[in-house]
């Protein structure tokens, strides 16, 4: 009898060699692995062929948050490197951050990123995290832009590169602040986008800036004993509005991504999506019911990630679990440049 809140319950077998690197030269052509959940059927399509599975009527729903270049190197005034990952904006040039190594920050201290920008940073909180502070405030937001790199996830191993600006973000990105992307919107074109819209299907955004709610590691070992850090959302009135006439005339929900998931739950009050903007910290893993979304469009998670627990209390923890040995099997590429899922 599987443990449903036993997080080894979600741990799976991987080869290294399947963990994508870099992404393919055309988004659309990756492959797109379709479960039904209904049938409990698995087949194996290309993401382009999407246009073909979704009905006129239907609501398509994106998280068109625009990744940051949110790691900045740095340097202490004895020459030590430091490397800081920005998190949440807080309040005019402050920001809440990461820094690595830690150890090598034990007091609050000035340091250097360019001759342009430099910070002062605060000793760390409960969780590990500090609080930075830039000089000039008034543009300091240009260097960050100039300087920064991409925060590629820690399993892509290897130096952002200039093509990363343009290929770790989605093609409708719009709203600057997240520190990773949501990444199963990765797949779609401007052709494809457009040929979604001449079928009919609506398209409609909200805003979810990820965190590190999406990607810190469970580390309990009881999964709903695990507490997600809290993370900035808005579903627009507009987005609200489309979406209750659908659910009240029995139209599907088809949401791009776990935030997108993620965010609709935490705005769906007594049969309704309200709208507005807060701080996010749900967690949905078996055993919750997802209430708004009809279907799922999503890329392949990490083993034992909240990331994969969400997947499986949408599709069922038996058949994500079938889907996932396959997806080895039949050798997907996995992670923030692979390949995709459409769970129906």
């Amino acid at each position: 009898m599987v443990d449903l809140l036993d997080v080894n319950s979600y741990d799976y077998y991987l080869p290294q060699e399947l963990i994508a690197q870099y992404p393919l030269k055309d988004r659309s052509s990756s492959r797109l692995m379709h479960i039904d959940r209904k049938t409990e059927t698995i087949s194996h399509l290309y993401f382009r062929d999407l246009v073909d599975l979704l009905n006129p009527g239907e609501i398509l729903v994106i998280n068109n948050s625009k990744v940051i270049p949110a790691r900045l190197y740095g340097y202490k005034d004895n020459g030590t490197k430091i490397e800081v990952l920005l998190l949440n904006h807080l309040e005019d040039s402050k920001w809440k951050c990461m820094v690595h190594p830690g150890k090598r920050l034990k007091r609050e201290q000035l340091l250097w990123f360019s001759p342009n920008l430099e910070g002062w940073i605060s000793v760390p909180d409960d969780d590990g995290l500090r609080v930075i502070e830039f000089y000039s405030p008034d543009n300091y937001w240009e260097e960050v832009e100039c300087i920064g790199h991409m925060p590629l996830p820690p399993y892509i191993k290897r130096q952002d590169e200039a093509e990363d600006r343009q290929t770790y973000q989605t093609v409708y990105a719009q709203e600057p602040g997240s520190v990773a992307a949501p990444t199963a919107g990765f797949h779609f074109t401007e052709e494809m986008l457009s040929q979604l819209r001449e079928k009919g299907i609506q398209i409609v955004n909200i805003v979810l800036h990820i965190g590190m709610g999406t990607f810190v590691p469970i580390k309990t070992q009881r999964i709903n004993q695990h507490k997600m850090h809290s993370e900035f959302c808005t579903i627009p009135e507009e987005t609200a509005t489309v979406i209750n006439m659908a659910k009240s005339e029995k139209r599907r929900i088809i949401a791009v991504g776990s935030t997108s998931i993620r965010t609709m739950e935490s705005f769906w009050k007594d049969g309704t999506l309200i709208n507005g903007s807060k701080w996010n910290d749900i967690f949905i893993y078996p055993g919750k019911e997802i209430q708004v979304a009809d279907a799922l469009i999503t890329n392949f998670h990490l083993p034992k990630s909240t990331l994969l627990l969400m997947v499986s209390a949408f599709a069922g923890y038996e058949l994500t679990r079938k889907a996932y040995k396959i997806a080895v099997q039949e050798r997907y590429r996995f992670f923030s440049y692979g390949d995709a899922m459409y769970i129906s």
